[in-house]
């Protein structure tokens, strides 16, 4: 069967099981946009190719499929480079298909070339210029192999428009025709250093999981869940393990980091052994580094070999894949006479870790949870730190500005335990991490390691594709939406009813926060406005529903509304506290020692 390789390309993303790509079309990628017309992919048009990006991004990881995003050259693949960075950081598996000037103009400076194998070459794990029509399927088929094996991430396919108008006689390559050489992603952990990592859990007296976003890429919470269970281990869950392991299990301490609580920074700090499972001690998370864990012993558990002792050297560095090897942790804890009778389950429930409805400290249950003896004075410690330094913050009824923090308690307690809730990044991301019960995997969409403002409105989109039976809520600030708040259009003319609460506090929030602790309260560019533009008037004009929240009164019913509202968009602009500030913090470059909690919990601010 002779096809095109604009026809070839389609196809091969059908024999991927492609269900829906998002894209814009152009120039050089226009003979692949003709067969869409007759294949069975859904293409969701996007206003501009960074929400085709970032779409891509939300669809993967609430489905864990790839995501796929198409553009044409020039500016249409330079504005998908954003996503992509974002993807390679955080471990998403993107496939994005570039268009590209015909290969007899390459290099001659051809209207709208660029080349984007070479800028996207360090932020892609592998890319590639399709140069022989013949090449299509097998290219598409390593493609999806590279993008969804091994540590996932994102990868590029750029195909000049002549290859795509030339004829090829139809293939499907065998796994064996892959021509990958040096890619073998190892999976399967040592076992002789899983034996050694078990003993070390077995005789440490103050332990901790470090669970990190490897957890979730391995499908490997069951397996985490296990672990904490038939050790009596707490856990930690960091910004991309959010959900991982359930927010309301007695063993759970929450998010650790710059903005993390303090018990499970704490915890880190005075930990004698940290099992990182899935995590690669970023800067975020470890502060400054020579001051980070002093007395811990390290197991460090990741698909990528490369992250093994890059930031801090480990003990036991075990290269595999996160589910593996927990498995193969827990088979030799029950080698080693630890076995399933000898932890006992707790029924889930209660309160989020660290914190209660309404700000006030959620009793301390995990001293007398698990029975392993060694770990009681440690558990009875954290316990303790639980009480002493819970998340609070002061909403005072019918006075005073709306506090975010309830904004997000309100919205997550009217809302599904199974909402997705994406994010963009600033103050609103850590509110929103903080207060909100994660207790199911795949809930929890955000821009990690680079820090994406703008990426919550397209995110939310492409989750809410991807799980059409979910409601999800983005979370965004002002400066957020404005960056990417067209895609409310796509999200209109498509029928996709995702709801956005904008935490609208009029400044770059984060950026103020920091310029009023360290910079003397020079507010230098970091101001915004309440009501340029006029939120509910824009959304109304992107086909949406839009509603202005001002006062704490009117919280509970306004989201009582969006949450009705199931055939558009909705829009929700919440005029919450400019002065409010993300507690706790670690300033940047310091020691999590030196962790800034609340003033309100003791009158200073430094424990």
């Amino acid at each position: 069967m002779q096809l095109t390789g604009a026809q070839a390309l389609i196809k091969s993303l059908e024999m991927e099981q492609v269900e829906v790509m998002f894209g814009l079309p152009g120039g050089a990628i226009l003979p692949v946009y003709d067969p869409i017309i007759d294949s069975s992919i859904r293409h969701i048009l996007v206003r501009h190719e960074q929400g085709a990006g970032h779409m891509a991004e939300g669809y993967a990881q609430v489905t864990g499929r790839p995501g796929v995003a198409m553009v044409t050259s020039g500016p249409g693949a330079t504005n998908v480079v954003t996503p992509l960075a974002d993807a390679y950081m955080d471990s998403i598996p993107l496939v994005v298909v570039t268009g590209q000037v015909a290969t007899s103009s390459i290099g001659t400076d051809a209207f709208q070339e660029s080349d984007i194998t070479g800028i996207t070459m360090g932020i892609t794990k592998h890319n590639w210029l399709i140069t022989d029509v013949r090449d299509i399927p097998r290219v598409v088929a390593e493609a999806f192999h590279v993008a969804t094996t091994g540590r996932p991430g994102p990868v590029l396919i750029d195909i000049p428009k002549d290859v795509a108008n030339a004829a090829m006689d139809w293939y499907w390559p065998d796994p064996s025709d892959l021509d990958l050489p040096g890619y073998h992603p190892v999976s399967v952990g040592d076992p002789q250093l899983v034996r050694q990592a078990a003993e070390l859990l077995l005789h440490a007296t103050r332990p901790l999981l470090y669970a990190g976003g490897g957890i979730l890429k391995s499908r490997a919470s069951d397996s985490l869940l296990e672990l904490a269970e038939r050790t009596g281990i707490p856990v930690v869950t960091t910004l991309m393990a959010r959900g991982s392991f359930p927010d309301s299990h007695p063993l759970c301490l929450g998010m650790p980091g710059m903005h993390g609580n303090y018990t499970a920074v704490t915890a880190m700090q005075r930990s004698d052994l940290l099992c990182a499972l899935g995590s690669r001690f970023d800067d975020r998370v470890t502060g400054r580094l020579d001051a980070f864990a002093p007395e811990a012993k390290i197991i460090h558990v990741d698909i990528d070999p490369a992250e093994l002792n890059k930031v801090r050297r480990a003990d036991v560095a075990i290269s595999g894949d996160c589910r593996l090897v927990i498995d193969g942790l827990l088979q030799a804890l029950s080698d080693l006479g630890l076995a399933h009778s000898d932890a006992t389950r707790v029924a889930r429930g209660g309160a989020p870790s660290d914190a209660a409805p309404g700000g006030s400290a959620a009793p301390g249950t995990m001293a007398s949870a698990y029975p392993r003896r060694q770990l009681v004075p440690w558990r009875s410690q954290l316990s303790e730190w639980q009480r002493r330094y819970p998340l609070v913050y002061d909403q005072q009824p019918g006075v005073g500005a709306l506090k975010p923090q309830f904004v997000l308690e309100t919205l997550r307690e009217a809302s599904p335990e199974d909402t997705i809730v994406a994010s963009g990044v600033g103050q609103h991301q850590m509110f929103a991490s903080q207060w909100w019960r994660f207790d199911h995997p795949y809930t929890w969409v955000n821009s990690g390691g680079l820090g994406t403002m703008g990426f919550a409105v397209p995110a939310a989109i492409g989750a809410k594709v991807g799980r059409p039976d979910r409601m999800v809520w983005a979370v965004d600030g002002d400066g957020c939406f404005q960056m990417t708040a067209q895609e409310l259009v796509t999200a209109s003319s498509e029928r996709i009813p995702v709801k956005i609460a904008i935490l609208n506090n009029a400044y770059l929030g984060m950026v103020r926060q920091w310029q009023e602790m360290f910079y003397d309260e020079r507010y230098s560019e970091v101001y915004l406005s309440p009501d340029l533009p006029d939120y509910v008037g824009w959304a109304e004009a992107m086909g949406c529903v839009g509603l202005r929240v001002e006062s704490a009164e009117e919280v509970a019913s306004v989201i009582d509304k969006a949450n009705d509202i199931d055939d558009r968009p909705v829009v929700i602009d919440f005029r919450t506290d400019a002065a409010e500030k993300v507690y706790p913090m670690v300033a940047a470059g310091d020691s999590n020692d030196n962790i800034v909690v609340d003033p309100s919990l003791h009158g200073g601010g430094v424990r």
